[in-house]
């Protein structure tokens, strides 16, 4: 397996960092094929038109993070724009300090496309739009690109492209931002640029100073983010992308807040942004949020808590243990052994071609590590992908730093003898019997 060094370099940190890395993921992805195929199929959805919402619930390191910047992968390839952040006591969807604002520019500043996946992606998109108008105006009328006639016909051109935006709420002054952008492109008046961006990234404080630096009368508030994110989407649809996804994660912090009446305008948020989507009222459009079992299911501060979502969301008589891929709330079931073998062979892998050594982990040695791992009490319920990736990462790098130590000396070392019990004493073969070792 051929990985460029700076990538295997950041798997291997971020991982053992417990955090999920924002490049290589396709190098170490194993299993959830089924949600990924559901969540695409989402996509499609968006790509004809359509808006989808989902919840994915899991526990702390189930690999929802994961799961999240996979999907953004995949979508950025298909020439979507992706916007990303995770809440926090400081952001949230709504709140009396700004933290809903707060939220959006987040978002803003995390947007991504293809060519920029790393964010910060919004002077880039809409250069490469005007960019785009240009070249067909000119293909077209066959004018060149320095005749005088040719300006007029790009923003003719433009004019119609935004037209649509004028009816959603705000899609006016929105328009009139974009038409000042154009203007301030084709002149070469980079200020203006800069300022119609801080506009768009949320950053005016009072509606005064937009009107004394732009000419209009409204900013993005606390209370209405949600709306520019609509027009956003119908516009990057106008802009040849194929939709916008918003992907959130860690509602648990929704969870936490400790004044009812505050979760209750959070609850409410989200379930506006849902009735918008399964409604039809919004376009080109995919929202994703993430939390945990609790943060979701807690019948006092949890997401069904607020009645009208618990109603929507909650699962119907007949689910039981079958998954429910369609339904808006996917639920991770934990990955299964043969599973996390094959992820940590990968992890060997990169990590022996990262250091330039050749293998001395055998397939034995990675069968003994998971029946340790899953050998715990409690570990079929409890352990989480993040922990084995963790302590298989740090046994890497032990046997990497010290070669006279063997992995089979390490695993059956006193520093392991807290995960042994009677039921991995029996033989981690025999819970890999069907792998011909």
């Amino acid at each position: 397996m051929k990985i460029p060094r700076r990538i295997a370099q950041t798997l291997m940190n971020s991982l053992k960092g417990g955090v999920v890395p924002r490049v290589g993921l396709p190098y170490v992805t194993v299993g959830r094929k089924a949600e990924i195929d559901a969540l695409l199929r989402d996509v499609d959805v968006i790509a004809d038109g359509g808006a989808s919402f989902r919840f994915i619930v899991g526990k702390y390191g189930s690999g929802k993070s994961f799961l999240l910047q996979t999907i953004r992968n995949y979508v950025t390839a298909k020439n979507f724009v992706v916007v990303d952040a995770d809440l926090s006591p400081e952001r949230r969807l709504q709140g009396t300090r700004g933290q809903g604002l707060a939220t959006y520019k987040e978002l803003i500043r995390n947007m991504s496309t293809k060519t920029k996946p790393e964010g910060g992606a919004l002077s880039l998109i809409l250069d490469r739009w005007i960019s785009g108008v240009q070249q067909e105006v000119t293909a077209s009328s066959g004018l060149s690109v320095t005749d005088p006639q040719l300006a007029p016909l790009v923003e003719k051109r433009i004019s119609a492209v935004i037209g649509s935006l004028n009816e959603m709420v705000h899609g006016f002054d929105f328009a009139r931002l974009l038409t000042l952008y154009y203007r301030a492109h084709i002149s070469g008046e980079d200020e203006t640029k800069a300022r119609v961006l801080k506009w768009f990234r949320g950053e005016y404080a009072t509606k005064t100073e937009a009107r004394q630096e732009l000419g209009v009368n409204i900013i993005v508030t606390d209370d209405d983010w949600y709306e520019y994110l609509k027009i956003f989407a119908c516009f990057l649809k106008q802009a040849n992308y194929a939709g916008m996804l918003i992907l959130i994660d860690e509602l648990v912090n929704i969870y936490k807040i400790p004044n009812a009446i505050t979760r209750q305008y959070n609850y409410e948020k989200i379930l506006t942004m849902y009735n918008d989507t399964m409604q039809g009222k919004a376009q080109h459009l995919g929202i994703i949020l993430c939390g945990t079992p609790q943060c979701m299911e807690d019948p006092r501060r949890g997401v069904y808590s607020y009645e009208a979502l618990r109603s929507r969301l909650a699962e119907g008589r007949f689910s039981g243990q079958h998954k429910d891929l369609l339904s808006p709330v996917i639920q991770l079931q934990p990955l299964t052994l043969e599973e996390m073998l094959i992820l940590v062979e990968k992890l060997a892998d990169i990590h022996a071609e990262l250091y330039e050594y050749p293998q001395i982990v055998t397939q034995q040695d990675m069968v003994d590590f998971i029946g340790i791992e899953f050998g715990r009490i409690g570990a079929d319920s409890h352990i989480t992908p993040r922990e084995v990736i963790r302590d298989f990462i740090g046994v890497l790098d032990i046997v990497y730093q010290n070669p006279e130590v063997k992995v089979r000396e390490l695993l059956g070392s006193g520093d392991f003898a807290y995960a042994r019990n009677a039921v991995q004493e029996e033989s981690a073969g025999e819970q890999f019997a069907e792998f011909e070792l």
